[in-house]
């Protein structure tokens, strides 16, 4: 699974995690980023950590950050300084079945993808809170007006929001009349693919006896990725065990989508153990559903691919609620 070229520091608020809604208020105590309903950060570049050893990390979402000729133009200084600070090194283990175009270059990160991501939010000097669902935004008197399903509503100077287009689409409020028809249509047409990570810990000094540090899968029904996350970041401590990542093959994920997450981690497993006959017991297993995994078909923007505003619709919706006699 690849994931994007990383964002500039100056949108590092923006570039928040996929299943994220970023609210900012700015004052004298600076601005205030609420992060929808994950319980940490990352969304799809999560990085899960073992209860028995928070040492031992694996990346659940996206595996490494692929950096195409373009990007390495474009953002030079932001891959410069997230490998100055050691976020990111080159990807050199090797990976099994992984397809290369030229000039293409890949990086992982030692302490795992959510770093990335911690380093942008932390440069921001941003309040940042988790698991809120956020049900409605409305916009009163300049200000946005966010309403969550616990809690009264808040209000916000500027709404960036980075869920997967169904769950902006389920939105009430004036976001629904801000959202034009083309745009509406154009987002409409968005179509994601599922997927299952499993994420397995293992004690310290166990081995894994395998030439490769990840393996792309293209002959098992329900197997299409597995990575050995601690030798593909070439950590190796006697202290801390390896992990070790399953991601599923579409078909698999669709068909046990709406499935028991205790049923679907052990079809994965069984298949695992098929291709890795003899691999060792897990002392912690994690099991991840992504409904909403990659985008098969994105939504094109003329003026930037991928991003949509309707801030510039602010006084239809100031008429609208005039109308219906709404403050502001």
């Amino acid at each position: 699974m690849k994931h994007g070229s990383p964002c500039s520091r100056r949108r590092a608020e923006q570039r928040l995690p996929p299943h994220s809604c970023a609210l900012f208020e700015k004052g004298p105590h600076g601005d205030q980023i609420v992060s929808g309903l994950l319980p940490d950060h990352g969304g799809r570049m999560a990085t899960a950590r073992s209860p028995c050893n928070p040492q031992s990390t694996v990346d659940l979402g996206a595996q490494y950050i692929t950096r195409t000729p373009h990007y390495a133009k474009k953002h030079q200084s932001f891959y410069d300084e997230l490998l100055a600070h050691g976020i990111l090194k080159p990807l050199t283990s090797p990976i099994e079945g992984m397809v290369m175009k030229e000039g293409d270059c890949n990086f992982v990160a030692p302490q795992g993808l959510s770093s990335i991501v911690k380093h942008y939010l932390k440069e921001s000097g941003a309040e940042v809170s988790f698991r809120h669902r956020v049900t409605q935004i409305n916009l009163r008197n300049d200000k946005w007006e966010v309403s969550e399903e616990r809690g009264s509503p808040e209000r916000f100077d500027i709404v960036v929001l980075t869920m997967p287009v169904p769950q902006i689409l389920q939105l009430r409020g004036d976001i629904a009349n801000l959202i034009s028809e083309c745009q509406r249509q154009q987002l409409e047409s968005v179509r994601y693919s599922s997927r299952y990570a499993l994420g397995l810990f293992y004690e310290a000094g166990t081995k894994i006896d395998v030439p490769w540090a990840g393996q792309y899968i293209t002959s098992n029904p329900c197997t299409r990725f597995i990575s050995i996350d601690n030798k593909k970041r070439n950590i190796e401590s006697s202290e801390v065990g390896p992990s070790l990542v399953v991601h599923t093959t579409v078909p698999f994920a669709v068909t046990y989508l709406e499935h028991s997450t205790e049923d679907v981690q052990e079809l994965i497993y069984q298949q695992l153990e098929s291709i890795l006959p003899g691999l060792p017991q897990p002392v912690v297993t994690k099991c991840q559903k992504w409904r909403y995994s990659q985008a098969d078909s994105l939504f094109l923007a003329v003026s930037s691919p991928g991003l949509s505003s309707v801030h510039k619709q602010r006084e239809h919706v100031r008429e609208k609620e005039r109308e219906r006699g709404a403050p502001g």
